[in-house]
């Protein structure tokens, strides 16, 4: 039986992935699956991976390839997301609205689905920005006596930026629906962790490996947040909205070095430099981790063989 020291790990694999409602989506190197269970068993569902880098090289360089990856998962992730959620039982389902419908019937349903998964990103990324730029922008503004104190200002808007992400959190990590999600992105990481150990994928592998993994996306969000308080100390101005507008301007810098950050202590996660940089993040994942039935297990396992490469390494972290 293994235990749950990640230092035991053999292989450091790029394979990742997102929990979905009453599934999993792994995403290898060539190809992404999204297995689900349903009333009517396990459905499955791979698709190439298609990524931008490889039509456009340079998209892929340092620096570059952070703010693109997150836009890529972003999208095939939403798109992952409300597949999984058709699967659901009829009396689970959200009914059509009337701008579903309307576009429906104008554009055809695959036209439709794609118009709709490209709002509903869109409005995740505006909703980020306005609580975590927007937000705490305005709240620091507020408070007088801060004129020309950028370093105080800075520092309490990033404070609020992170009661802001812990309460967040904390108040979806209480809702029947996503505590499944929750427990599903622990089968996830317990299954990374099995394959990374070079164990074989079965349930009594996986369920006693650990639920927090230093390459989580939970992680890369804490440290967007982190670096963007640090970014913040550069803003020397009073005026609110161009507070706000310099730091969207380096909000792209910031995910990008986030990026980097996150993929360079994956592959050193027994330095203790790496281990200092992903600790809060393993902390963070206390409330976006739960622990999986075996049912969970064995969707994320399914998930995790039909991506794993044919050629031995190509996955390597």
């Amino acid at each position: 039986m293994s235990n749950n020291n990640t230092d035991q790990v053999c292989f450091r694999t790029m394979i990742g992935g997102q929990a979905l409602m009453e599934g999993i989506l792994m995403r290898g190197p060539d190809k992404q699956a999204v297995v689900c269970r349903t009333e009517n068993g396990i459905v499955e569902k791979v698709e190439p991976l298609n990524l931008v880098k490889d039509r456009h090289p340079a998209l892929g360089w340092p620096l570059i390839r952070g703010v693109v990856t997150l836009a890529d998962s972003l999208v095939k992730g939403m798109k992952a997301l409300t597949y999984s959620a058709s699967l659901l039982p009829e009396d689970q389902q959200e009914e059509p609205t009337k701008f579903d419908l309307w576009l429906e019937k104008r554009l055809g349903s695959e036209k439709a689905e794609k118009i709709v998964i490209g709002c509903a990103a869109f409005l995740g990324v505006l909703l980020a920005l306005a609580l975590f730029i927007f937000l705490p922008t305005l709240i620091a503004g507020l408070i007088p006596g801060l004129e020309g104190r950028y370093t105080l200002r800075s520092l309490i808007e990033g404070a609020v930026k992170i009661v802001i992400f812990l309460v967040y959190l904390g108040l979806v990590a209480h809702m029947k629906e996503i505590k499944r999600l929750f427990a599903y992105h622990g089968a996830e990481h317990k299954t990374i962790f099995c394959y990374e150990k070079g164990l074989p994928l079965t349930v009594e592998n996986v369920r006693p490996q650990s639920r927090f993994h230093p390459r989580c996306g939970t992680s890369f969000l804490l440290v967007v947040i982190i670096l963007g308080i640090m970014a913040g100390l550069l803003i020397q101005v009073d005026n609110m909205l161009l507070r706000a507008g310099l730091r969207l301007l380096l909000l792209p810098v910031i995910i990008a070095l986030a990026y980097e950050l996150n993929r360079w202590a994956g592959r050193h996660d027994t330095n203790i430099v790496s281990r200092i940089v992903t600790w809060p993040g393993k902390q963070l994942q206390r409330l976006t981790t739960n622990e999986p039935d075996d049912g969970m297990i064995e969707c994320a396992i399914r998930a995790m063989e039909l991506v794993i490469p044919e050629e031995k390494g190509r996955d390597a972290w």
